[in-house]
């Protein structure tokens, strides 16, 4: 599901759809939105685990601030997904199955 009318942002047109590759899986998203979105929207909350506690974190501040939401994009470590867009083919790892931090 993605949001095509926002009360304060109004209409968006949907992009086309994309493949990207998430700790392995190939999912479909939406070309532009940011990769958070996309894998909110694939029912997923949990973006990665404390190096020290394993307690779980995901999207917190949305806006590219915190790093809560932070996965390996590209081989790139610490990418704030909640600010960058989707492309096609990108590949993107989390540390919950063994990935980058």
């Amino acid at each position: 599901m993605r949001v095509e009318k926002h009360p304060v942002l109004g209409d968006r047109k949907v992009g086309r759809m994309v493949t990207i590759s998430v700790d392995g899986a190939e999912i479909e998203a939406v070309e532009g939105e940011p990769i958070a979105a996309a894998l909110l929207a694939q029912g997923m909350i949990v973006m990665r685990k404390t190096p020290r506690f394993g307690e779980p974190r995901g999207v917190f501040c949305g806006i590219g601030r915190c790093t809560d939401c932070a996965m390996t994009v590209d081989g790139v470590p610490n990418v704030r997904t909640c600010v960058t867009p989707v492309k096609a083919g990108m590949v993107i790892t989390s540390n919950l199955k063994g990935g980058g931090e």
